[in-house]
C-alpha cells in the first residue's frame, strides 16, 4: 500500500486526471459486469452474443494498456519492470517463420580503459513479431515458340499448363484466398474487392463469385466423400441451422436450411479423422437427413428435433438426444426466479456432466462401466423424481413443458450410458454450425439456392480443416491445384483435409 501511494504523482492535476480515468474504468467495468448478467440471468430477447461482450472487454483492456503505457513513459524503473514481465510471460514464436537478422554492434572495439582489443564473449538475442502487408505479385509464364527453317507451317510450342480459371487472371492460391477469406474470415466478396482496390487492382464483386461458383464446382467430389465418409461411420452428430436464401421472384428471401452433419471420436480416443460437413437443403422436411445418411447405419446424436425420427424407424439407426438442450430449459427457468424443481433438476443433470468431465478421453469401455457404475443410479432416480413433480404442478406452465420434454425423449436420453461411445450432448456438432451462425450474419443471405449449395460445400472443407488442425488456406490451395492438374477420382482420399494434417505445436505469445 505505501508503495502504491508513493507511485501517486505530487501533482493536483495529475493527481485528477487519473482519479477521472480510473472512475471512467470502474464504470465501464461495472456496465460490461451488468450486461454479462443480463446476457447469463435475462430473457432470450435481451441477451448479448459472446463476441459482443469481447469487444467491449477489449475496449476496457485497450484504456488499461493506455494507462500503462503514459505511467511507462514517465519511469524508467516502470518500463524495465514491464519488459521484465513481459519476457517472461510472452512465450516462443513458431520455428518455421523467416527469421531477418539485425545485428546491433558497437562501433569501437578497443577498450575503454586501456584501449586493449575487446573479444566477444557472447550476445543478447530477442526476437519480436513482424509482419509484411499481404503483397500481391504477378506471375508471368512465357511459352516460346519454335519452327523449322526447312518446313513451312512447322511450329512447336510446349502446352498451357491447365488451369482453374482459363482466360482468367487468379492463380489457385487466389482464389483459395477468396474462399477462405469468404467462408472462414466471414468477409462478403464485396469487402474482398474494397481491399483489392486499395492496392490498385479493380476486380468486380460479380468476378470474384464467377471465382467461387467454379472452385466449387470442383470441390463437389470432394464434399462428396467428406459425406461418404459420414455414412461409413458408426456414429455421427446432426443438426440444421437456417441458410437464409434471396427469393427474386418475391423480392425477398425465402428460409433454407444447411443440414449439418459431424463425426468427432476423440472423446473417447477413436483413431477416425473429425469431419464436419454441411448439405443444403430448401427445406426442414424429414425426408433430407433420410436422403443424406442413405445407408448409414450407427447412432445419430440429435437435439429434440422431431425431424429426425424418421431416422430412428430405420432398424439400422438410433437416436441418442442431448442433454444440454434438457438442461437448458430447467436453466431458462432457475435463472428467472426461486424455482426449487427446475433448480434441483439442474443439480441432478450437473451430478451427470461432473461424471463425464472425469472420464473423458477414456476408452469406450471405461467410459461405459463408469456410467453404468455412477450415471445409471442418477438417472433411475431422476425418471420416477420427474413423474412425481410433473403430477404434481399445472400442465400449462414451462416447468411442465421442460419435464415432459425430458421424459418423452428418455430413451434417447439415456443411450449414452450403455454406449461409451456416445457423448452426453451434441455441443460438437452445435460448434460446428457457429461459423455458419458468423457468415449468415456478415453475408446476410445466399444469392441463390446454388450459392448456398456452394456455401455448404467450401465450408465443409474449411471447417473439416480447422478440427484436424489444418491451415484452410494452404489446403485449398493444393488442393484445387491437384484437381485442375486432373487429380484421379479414385484418390480423392488424397483431398481430404485430414491428409494434409501436420501436428505443431503452437504457444501463445503475448
Amino acid at each position: 500500500m505505501a508503495q502504491a501511494i508513493e507511485r501517486l504523482p505530487d501533482d493536483p492535476n495529475e493527481l485528477k486526471a487519473m482519479l477521472l480515468a480510473e472512475r471512467a474504468r470502474n464504470e465501464r467495468l461495472v456496465q460490461i459486469i451488468k450486461e454479462m448478467q443480463r446476457h447469463r440471468f435475462g430473457r432470450r430477447a435481451e441477451t448479448l452474443p459472446e463476441d459482443q461482450m469481447l469487444l467491449a472487454l477489449e475496449e476496457v483492456e485497450q484504456t488499461e494498456a493506455g494507462a500503462a503505457a503514459a505511467t511507462e513513459a514517465k519511469s524508467a524503473a516502470e518500463r524495465e519492470k514491464a519488459a521484465r514481465k513481459r519476457r517472461t510471460n510472452r512465450g516462443a514464436l513458431p520455428a518455421h517463420l523467416p527469421r531477418i537478422e539485425t545485428i546491433v554492434d558497437i562501433d569501437e572495439k578497443a577498450c575503454p580503459c586501456c584501449k586493449g582489443a575487446l573479444h566477444r564473449i557472447g550476445e543478447d538475442v530477442s526476437e519480436r513479431l513482424d509482419i509484411v502487408p499481404a503483397q500481391f505479385r504477378v506471375l508471368v509464364t512465357r511459352r516460346p515458340k519454335y519452327a523449322c527453317r526447312a518446313c513451312e507451317g512447322a511450329v512447336v510450342q510446349a502446352p498451357a499448363p491447365a488451369r482453374l480459371i482459363e482466360g482468367g487472371l487468379p492463380t489457385e492460391a487466389t482464389v483459395a484466398h477468396v474462399l477462405v477469406s469468404k467462408y472462414a474470415d466471414h468477409l462478403p466478396l464485396y469487402r474482398q474487392a474494397q481491399i483489392y482496390a486499395r492496392q490498385g487492382i479493380a476486380l468486380d464483386r460479380s468476378t470474384l463469385a464467377d471465382w467461387v461458383g467454379r472452385a466449387a464446382w470442383h470441390l463437389r467430389p470432394v464434399h462428396e466423400r467428406l459425406l461418404e465418409h459420414i455414412r461409413l461411420s458408426t456414429k455421427i452428430f446432426a443438426d440444421e441451422t437456417k441458410a437464409p436464401v434471396l427469393d427474386p421472384g418475391r423480392g425477398r428471401t425465402k428460409t433454407g436450411q444447411l443440414w449439418a452433419y459431424a463425426r468427432d471420436d476423440r472423446p473417447f480416443g477413436g483413431a477416425d479423422p473429425p469431419i464436419a460437413v454441411y448439405v443444403y437443403a430448401q427445406n426442414r422436411k424429414s425426408e433430407q437427413p433420410l436422403t443424406h445418411l442413405a445407408g448409414f447405419t450407427g447412432v445419430v446424436q440429435v437435439d429434440g428435433y422431431a425431424g429426425y425420427r424418421a431416422l430412428a424407424q430405420k432398424n439400422s439407426v438410433s437416436l441418442a438426444f442431448c442433454w444440454s438442450h434438457v438442461r437448458r430449459r430447467f436453466y431458462e427457468l432457475a435463472a428467472a426466479g426461486p424455482a426449487p424443481i427446475a433448480s434441483e433438476a439442474l443439480a441432478r443433470i450437473g451430478a451427470l456432466y461432473a461424471i463425464e468431465g472425469d472420464i473423458r478421453g477414456q476408452n469406450p469401455d471405461d467410459r461405459r462401466a463408469a456410467r453404468q457404475e455412477k450415471s445409471r443410479p442418477i438417472l433411475d432416480a431422476l425418471e420416477p423424481w420427474l413423474r412425481e413433480k410433473l403430477a404434481l404442478i399445472s400442465q400449462k406452465t414451462k416447468l411442465a413443458e421442460a419435464i415432459r420434454y425430458a421424459l418423452s425423449r428418455w430413451d434417447g436420453l439415456t443411450r449414452f450410458v450403455d454406449d461409451g461411445r456416445i457423448e452426453i450432448d451434441s455441443n460438437i456438432v452445435e460448434r460446428a454450425i457457429r461459423p455458419i451462425a458468423l457468415n449468415r450474419k456478415n453475408a446476410l443471405f445466399a444469392g441463390s439456392d446454388g450459392g448456398a449449395e456452394n456455401w455448404a460445400i467450401v465450408a465443409s472443407l474449411i471447417e473439416t480443416c480447422k478440427i484436424n488442425g489444418v491451415d484452410p488456406q494452404a489446403y485449398m490451395a493444393d488442393v484445387l491445384t491437384k484437381i485442375v492438374d486432373g487429380h484421379l477420382a479414385s484418390k480423392l482420399d488424397d483431398l481430404m483435409p485430414w491428409a494434409y494434417a501436420q501436428p505443431v505445436a503452437l504457444k501463445d505469445v503475448a
